[in-house]
């Protein structure tokens, strides 16, 4: 039904780390020192991550990353956009692509089309509501 990417579940990780420093600037090795996640494919999520305007970085030996506004002010269904794309909410989009004439022959009389979109839309709005702020405070912390 919806399942993040593993690029998407880094990200969260490192912005949850980002929110717990309050500001500092966090490098990608120490946040790859408190969490069992590649550094590579955390810091091309970071790089996604600002170019999206979520987080800023400085480059060089004290360089690193911060949010680049509060916690607060960062949705999960903003940083899900950034490192997924805007999803797709129903599934007929994709078997519409597929069919030739670029229509499903079921959408007349499809059943689940409209339960489905409604479940899926209501997921992608929890999404929209729920920041990061929430997130990090319902986690445990880091291990220091």
């Amino acid at each position: 039904m919806l399942k993040l990417t593993k690029r998407t579940e880094y990200g969260l990780i490192a912005l949850i780390h980002l929110a717990d420093r309050e500001g500092k600037v966090v490098s990608v090795r120490e946040i790859g020192e408190h969490y069992p996640v590649p550094k590579r494919a955390l810091g091309e999520s970071l790089k996604a991550l600002h170019h999206a305007g979520i987080v800023d970085s400085a480059r060089g030996a004290t360089g690193g990353f911060w949010l680049a506004r509060p916690a607060g002010d960062v949705t999960l269904g903003e940083v899900v956009a950034a490192l997924e794309g805007a999803p797709e909410l129903t599934s007929c989009n994709a078997l519409a692509l597929a069919n030739k004439d670029g229509d499903c022959e079921v959408t007349p009389l499809c059943p689940i089309r409209s339960p489905l979109q409604r479940i899926r839309q209501g997921i992608w709005t929890l999404f929209e509501n729920t920041t990061l702020a929430s997130l990090a405070h319902s986690t445990v912390a880091p291990p220091t």
